[in-house]
């Protein structure tokens, strides 16, 4: 007889299949579950009362008649209950959104901010307005956070809140947690928003973004489990290996690092202390300058969120020689870049994220081009078999996305997990 561990584990496991597998139907009846989930009707009934009474699934009408006895009711993921909190801290911006079991985003709202070489506790007490405005709209449509995610352009220690280096905000060992703590406990007599159970979690912002790509986006068009290689920019160069479904984060987290991957190894010198590495050829600054812009030029002095990759894009779709010739040499930067890491992971596509979605007109001929000379099999469509290049239908939102679907996971994978919020809100990590 399995032992009560092995019950709960398996209770636990089967609860979290049935949730999902509702939840990326949309709507879907008993039997429906069942079949989805390989489960007699019997044994999924007493999960799906469960669900129910809980308030994560809801009743949502009967189902259409298959033909065989009497038709059952269809079950729906519930649009009140527990909430995913998404944050991102950018280099010129920041963001916050919700996030509800069905994946819709509930609630969201982002501002200039300019955090390049600022402390941590001002940016997170400017972070902690922008999340308790969320927190209270979500609160009047009866849904409450599960846990809070937060995207940071740098590397955090595998299993921590810990910033090890973001170096285009100028971090460098900056453990989070403390700050996020003090900076968003609601004052005395505020309402309380948050459950004492709330996990924290900061990771880099290119992760997020390849969870994102792999839940929400389809990952290129594959079907989950995928490999891919997940490529994001906003200031810096970042990536994400997906592998079988699963992100490959190295043994300290730092999986990824392709902004400082050489590309020409006695090019330009790096503010990491190499020379030639992608960033200096791909990376942002680098793009504005070669189409003979300047970062304060391109936002109007105003740097908000991707409005300097809206004046690249529109100087290239106006044929400017300069911007479209900067847009070509990133392109083969990335190829150059990306050529090892497909050699040596084999992904079944790459997916260009973040500011790189929005350019992909420009900048995807000479990266297929670089693949196509410097890897075994030729992209896709060259060879049906080759590695597919794509631009990410979530364009620069994938890493607050991904962040919002992160803090969900607790849910999603231990339904019976979820409690009512209390009264004092307190925070963990994990």
């Amino acid at each position: 007889m399995p032992s009560p561990d092995t019950q709960h584990a398996l209770r636990r496991r089967n609860l979290s299949r049935v949730l999902r597998a509702v939840a990326d139907a949309g709507t879907m009846s008993r039997a429906g579950v069942a079949a989805r989930i390989g489960l007699t009707r019997a044994g999924v009934a007493p999960l799906v009362d469960e669900l129910l009474r809980a308030g994560l699934l809801v009743e949502a009408g009967r189902a259409a008649p298959s033909g065989r006895g009497r038709p059952g009711s269809e079950l729906t993921v519930s649009d009140s209950g527990p909430a995913g909190i998404g944050a991102e801290i950018g280099v010129d911006h920041l963001a916050v959104c919700a996030m509800d079991l069905r994946g819709t985003v509930r609630a969201r709202v982002a501002t200039d901010s300019a955090n390049r070489h600022s402390e941590p506790g001002p940016v997170l007490r400017r972070l902690s307005a922008l999340l308790a405005g969320v927190t209270a709209e979500i609160a009047a449509e009866g849904l409450r956070p599960a846990g809070l995610t937060v995207a940071v352009p740098g590397l955090v220690a595998r299993g921590s809140a810990t910033v090890v280096h973001a170096p285009n905000l100028g971090w460098r060992s900056a453990d989070l947690a403390p700050e996020l703590a003090a900076a968003l406990t609601p004052a005395p007599d505020a309402a309380a928003v948050y459950d004492a159970r709330v996990p924290l979690t900061v990771d880099n912002e290119a992760n997020l973004g390849a969870l994102a790509e792999l839940r929400l986006g389809g990952a290129g068009g594959l079907a989950a489990p995928a490999d891919f290689v997940h490529v994001s920019a906003e200031a810096g160069i970042g990536a994400a290996i997906v592998v079988d479904g699963q992100l490959l984060r190295g043994a300290r987290g730092f999986a990824g690092e392709l902004g400082h991957v050489p590309v020409y190894p006695d090019g330009r010198p790096c503010a990491c202390g190499g020379r030639g590495c992608l960033e200096q050829y791909a990376g942002e600054a680098a793009v504005l300058r070669a189409g003979g812009l300047t970062p304060e030029r391109a936002a109007g002095g105003h740097p908000g969120p991707g409005e300097r990759t809206a004046l690249l894009a529109r100087r290239a779709t106006d044929g400017n020689a300069a911007t479209i010739g900067a847009l070509r040499e990133a392109g083969t930067a990335l190829g150059i870049a990306l050529a090892g890491a497909v050699n040596l992971l084999d992904p079944r596509a790459v997916i260009l994220g973040g500011a790189l979605a929005g350019l992909a007109p420009w900048v995807l001929p000479s990266l297929e081009r670089e693949l196509a000379l410097r890897t075994a099999v030729a992209p896709a469509p060259a060879r049906p078999d080759g590695c597919l290049v794509a631009a990410s239908r979530l364009g620069a939102d994938g890493p607050l996305l991904g962040a919002a679907y992160a803090a969900l996971r607790t849910v999603l994978e231990d339904p019976g997990s979820t409690g009512a919020p209390t009264h004092s809100p307190q925070y963990r990590t994990g």
